[in-house]
């Protein structure tokens, strides 16, 4: 059995009845539309879709950040009266 990542789900069937029924329905949460049982795919409101691509784009500058630190013996001084 696959693993569903969202809380609200509806069937295929259903979602092809009145696709913006079920995203209001839904309101910010995650939906999971389900063919045979298991996810087809999932559908979110714009805002919450941005929200995740925001978080991991901090992720990516967070794990940059710290391959970055781990390089202290690469790094140059700076003058700071100087700029």
């Amino acid at each position: 059995m696959e693993p569903i990542y969202a809380d609200y789900s509806v069937s295929m069937t259903e979602f092809k009845k009145n696709p913006a029924s079920v995203l209001r329905d839904a309101g910010t949460r995650p939906v999971a539309v389900l063919n045979h049982n298991r996810p087809a795919f999932y559908m979110v409101k714009p805002e919450v879709f941005e929200s995740l691509v925001e978080e991991l784009a901090d992720r990516d500058l967070l794990e940059v950040a710290r391959r970055r630190l781990a390089r202290k013996d690469t790094a140059i001084e700076v003058d700071v009266d100087q700029i």
